[in-house]
């Protein structure tokens, strides 16, 4: 069986440390952000190029055919479109319904901001968290939310992965 973990939330919540950390303590391929990479790359970005990210990190995220930790993925995609430009594209819309995932871990930004010059949203977190939660419970699938510490939220996963 083919299980597929996504980290979800808001910039700085978490999504990549907890992602290699899963990958790691359960011997998970990890399926890492995509975006970092091409905005590293490219530098200032347009609607256009959130469409190439969303294409590229689908097609990685649905790429392996083993058990998979995703770093990101649509939903991601498709709030940051939203906020960035005022409405998501079609692609991301379409890829967004596309996607299986079996278990969402949903970051809460509970935490202080790290400064990253790929960051944008410092001052928002907390409204775009719930922006999260609406899309996950719309969607009506299994999400865990994972908040505190970093030993309390690795904790969670513990006890959740126990159960698969």
């Amino acid at each position: 069986m083919r299980l597929k973990i996504a980290f979800t939330g808001p910039e700085c919540s978490g999504k990549s440390t907890l992602s290699k950390w899963v990958s790691e303590a359960y011997n998970i391929d990890l399926v890492k952000e995509y975006a970092r990479d091409y905005l590293n790359d490219y530098g200032p970005y347009s609607q256009m190029d959130l469409d190439k990210i969303a294409q590229e990190q689908f097609n990685r995220n649905e790429g392996s055919k083993k058990p998979t930790i995703l770093d990101t993925e649509m939903l991601v995609m498709r709030i940051w479109c939203e906020e960035k430009f005022g409405a998501c594209s079609d692609l991301i819309k379409s890829l967004f319904v596309q996607q299986h995932i079996d278990i969402y871990f949903l970051c809460k930004p509970d935490f202080k901001w790290q400064e990253d010059p790929l960051r944008e949203s410092p001052n928002d977190r907390e409204r775009l968290f719930d922006l999260y939660v609406f899309y996950l419970e719309k969607m009506a699938v299994p999400f865990h939310i994972l908040e505190g510490d970093i030993l309390h939220r690795k904790d969670k996963i513990a006890a959740i992965m126990k159960t698969r």
